[in-house]
């Protein structure tokens, strides 16, 4: 959520500030800045509301703010409506916020987070004669660091420091001071922020697509602290403002696969990446036909002494747990739990010591996320992230890390990411069985077999999606839609449920079954679209009868199975076929043509794929 960029260097800053905030539209905004130095001048601020087109023609494109250095910022309004005033950057001036023109402050900043002890803040600083003309929270942060950087008459560093000893919450600070041009300085605690360094100039970034056209070598900032960054250098600090030593970190990523690539939508061109999304995962941890997990720090002799799994996570990587969830006990035997981040955190689990919580992330920066796994590791117990993005906090805070290998994912709705993350777990799931001894070899080989079959069998179905293109067309402005299943179905339905809800806002629910008899199908009238998932054979039946039941009330069905299962065209108003797979892995094919419709109906309600509202691509904040 939110957008920071920053750049030092020899060039104009404010177009390619520009450009590393387009990079970082998907993370969601209502409102975009600037603050631009021109050598010793002040800093010269413009703000605007609205998509970053009005920010850019306010600037002709960043052409009509000169300087070599300056700050950025996409705003997702936490404290304060969304308007030009609340916009960022702030500054630690009494003056009115309005955002146009060169501002006679101190110390201009942007930030990323909530600063939860804000108004006890706000009102110290009250007591000393500051003056706030907006309603946010980054505004009292950028005066209070004034206030410290006054009062004693120090540096940069002390007065940062100050202030992070006494802010409550979580941010990514981004100032630059008028004493100091062509400096910017930047402090973190539990927000994302990168640093990178090409040819003499230095980038910054609260996620890497902002900054990969001009380099892939990056410093992640640690927790509690600060640097200092310059035309080509960077030097950190802890929290005594003593100076540290960061290794940097290669990005594997091409600049190119951050960029649509000829496809209309990051989404489509995301889906289509899946195949190779899966493959790459897999292909990380598989040797000589065998899955190897020790480079992930998990041996057989850790797993055998594994008691129970819990997987903790939000949204789409909340439903990967719901499906793996099934595979793995079935496969292992051993009990597994999923539960929502956001809940874990605060219901004061029971925590077994041997037990082992694997915590699912793309982004690796997800906040309540991130304070489950910090729960799970106060307690002693091992911690396993499964993340895409290497470095993040997730996967540096954790015991052990798998990465997926997705790529990035730009679309606010994921696809690939979800997609690859299914592959991680069943990889575990199969590689505990067989170190548990709940499988044969014969069995062994034959699971391996299945998950190499997986990206083939994803694009055979993206070869048919053209079916799915015009049933979507016939259901743009449905009203209700529900999704229904059994078993790994079920989980199914939970994502594609989502993925039509967040980016068509089409009202739809997904549903076990089994429990529509318990008070949904009162919610079924004529011509409602009830989509049921049908590749569990075990479960076939069950659901085509409760299917049945729906289509007895008026519903329009559509149902997803397996090849071969086409009698069920006798029920269904419209069917759509995945390929045959082993029952365990089979959400990995399901969920693609969901996505795909989800796709379609929102491409044809013309709304925006990639932004939709009120969506951010990373959760940082609770």
């Amino acid at each position: 959520m939110c957008g920071i960029v920053g750049f030092a260097g020899k060039r104009q800053a404010a177009p390619i500030l520009l450009d590393g905030l387009s990079k970082l539209e998907y993370r969601g905004y209502d409102s975009a800045g600037l603050a631009v130095r021109d050598g010793e001048k002040p800093a010269e601020v413009v703000k605007a509301v609205g998509r970053l087109k009005n920010l850019a023609e306010k600037t002709d494109d960043g052409k009509a703010l000169p300087g070599t250095c300056g700050i950025g910022h996409t705003r997702w309004a936490t404290h304060g409506e969304p308007s030009q005033t609340n916009a960022h950057p702030h500054v630690s001036g009494n003056c009115t916020g309005s955002g146009s023109g060169k501002v006679e402050s101190e110390v201009v900043g942007v930030h990323n987070g909530i600063i939860e002890n804000y108004k006890e803040l706000k009102e110290k600083l009250l007591r000393h004669d500051y003056r706030f003309y907006s309603d946010t929270d980054t505004e009292v942060a950028v005066k209070l660091v004034d206030y410290y950087y006054k009062k004693y008459i120090q540096t940069p560093v002390d007065a940062i420091m100050k202030t992070m000893v006494r802010v409550r919450g979580s941010y990514a600070l981004e100032l630059m001071f008028n004493d100091h041009p062509g400096e910017i300085w930047v402090a973190r605690k539990d927000s994302p922020m990168i640093i990178g360094i090409a040819d003499g100039e230095t980038y910054v970034a609260s996620d890497v697509p902002a900054i990969l056209k001009y380099t892939r070598t990056v410093y992640y900032i640690g927790n509690l602290q600060c640097a200092k960054i310059t035309p080509g250098e960077v030097h950190f600090y802890d929290l005594n403002g003593d100076e540290i030593e960061i290794q940097p970190v290669e990005i594997k990523w091409d600049a190119e696969a951050a960029e649509k690539g000829g496809y209309e939508h990051f989404m489509i061109k995301e889906i289509h990446e899946q195949p190779k999304a899966v493959g790459d995962t897999l292909n990380s941890v598989l040797k000589d036909d065998r899955i190897d997990l020790s480079e992930i720090g998990l041996d057989d002799e850790t797993i055998r002494d594994i008691t129970s799994v819990t997987m903790v996570a939000c949204g789409s990587a909340w439903h990967v747990g719901m499906a793996l969830q099934y595979v793995i006990e079935d496969l292992t035997r051993l009990p597994v739990r999923v539960e929502l981040a956001s809940e874990f955190r605060y219901r004061n689990p029971i925590l077994d010591p041997k037990q082992l919580v694997v915590v699912i992330s793309q982004s690796g920066e997800t906040a309540d996320t991130r304070e489950a796994l910090r729960l799970a590791k106060n307690h002693g117990i091992r911690t396993l992230a499964v993340v895409n993005v290497v470095g993040s906090s997730i996967a540096r805070e954790a015991d052990n890390v798998f990465y997926t290998l997705a790529g990035p994912e730009i679309a606010v709705a994921t696809t690939k990411a979800y997609s690859a993350q299914l592959m991680a777990g069943y990889t575990l799931a199969v590689q505990f069985a067989k170190a548990r001894g709940t499988i044969t070899e014969e069995d062994y080989a034959k699971y391996i077999g299945e998950l190499r079959s997986i990206p083939a069998k994803i694009t055979k179905i993206l070869e048919d999606k053209e079916r799915i293109q015009w049933f979507a067309s016939k259901f743009a402005h449905i009203r209700d839609a529900f999704f229904i299943g059994r078993g790994i179905d079920y989980a199914v339905c939970l994502e594609g449920s989502l993925k039509m809800k967040e980016i068509s806002y089409i009202h739809s629910e997904a549903y076990a079954a089994g429990e529509l008899k318990h008070g949904t199908i009162s919610l079924i009238e004529d011509n409602t679209l009830v989509i049921g998932v049908l590749t569990q054979n075990e479960l076939y039946e069950k659901t085509v009868s409760n299917m049945v039941e729906c289509k007895a009330r008026g519903a329009y069905l559509m149902g997803l199975a397996s090849y071969g299962k086409y009698e069920v065209e006798d029920q269904c108003n419209f069917v759509t076929y995945v390929p045959t797979i082993d029952a365990h892995f089979a959400a990995s094919l399901a969920v693609v043509p969901l996505q795909l419709l989800g796709y379609y109906i929102s491409v044809a309600r013309g709304l925006d794929v990639d932004k939709p509202r009120n969506l951010a691509k990373s959760v940082t904040v609770e």
